[in-house]
């Protein structure tokens, strides 16, 4: 399966992401290294991943139509996006430094993405890939299009030398949680008498 003109696909994996990749069960590795096929459960639907290109009017609008539906979910907002926060989205995400997006694909059908945002480790002293939004359409929930995307995002962390991928997710949240535990995220602590690490946030006017 081939990506669409104009699509832009990660640089080709060096053997060590092709061996994680193998780890990833469900999946049959192409000769593009987004492109994911669930095999056990999925075994004639392949599902295309590409990194979104912002300049492009297709890619606007799934971004926008995949983040209206997140928005949507019990476990978000449990509302769509107000007419501010629409008109805001794609210009905002295009003028922000480090935005990355991977769409995963049914055929022409948008139906998930992964809203990453680069960062640093200071500890580390090299970046890290923070998955700000993660997100599938309901339809289409249960069938590896997570799996997908999470592998993906991986992938591109890896291309960029990035030491560590982070995430947040609603401890009620438990399909999602358990698709992170399951793609080898874990609660984050630097030492166990330290205790594990809370996400706070403060709103902003």
């Amino acid at each position: 399966m081939e990506a669409k003109p104009g699509e832009r696909s990660l640089a080709a994996p060096s053997q060590y992401q092709r061996d994680l990749l193998s780890e990833f069960r469900y999946f049959r590795f192409s000769a593009f290294p987004l492109f994911f096929s669930p095999t056990p459960l999925l075994p004639t639907v392949p599902f295309r991943f590409v990194q979104a290109d912002l300049d492009q009017p297709e890619h606007q609008n799934a971004v926008l139509q995949l983040v209206d539906a997140y928005s949507r979910d019990p476990m978000a907002d449990g509302a769509p996006l107000d007419s501010e926060a629409r008109e805001r989205l794609i210009p905002g995400l295009r003028r922000h430094p480090t935005t990355s997006i991977i769409l995963a694909y049914e055929g022409d059908a948008a139906v998930g993405i992964a809203v990453c945002f680069l960062g640093f480790s200071t500890f580390a002293a090299r970046p890290l890939l923070n998955l700000h939004d993660v997100a599938v359409l309901p339809s289409h929930r249960g069938k590896g299009v997570a799996r997908g995307l999470l592998a993906a995002v991986e992938l591109h962390a890896r291309s960029l030398g990035c030491c560590k991928l982070t995430l947040e997710v609603l401890d009620k949240n438990e399909p999602a949680l358990r698709a992170y535990l399951a793609a080898g995220f874990r609660r984050f602590s630097l030492q166990a008498t330290a205790g594990e690490a809370i996400f706070l946030t403060k709103p902003l006017a």
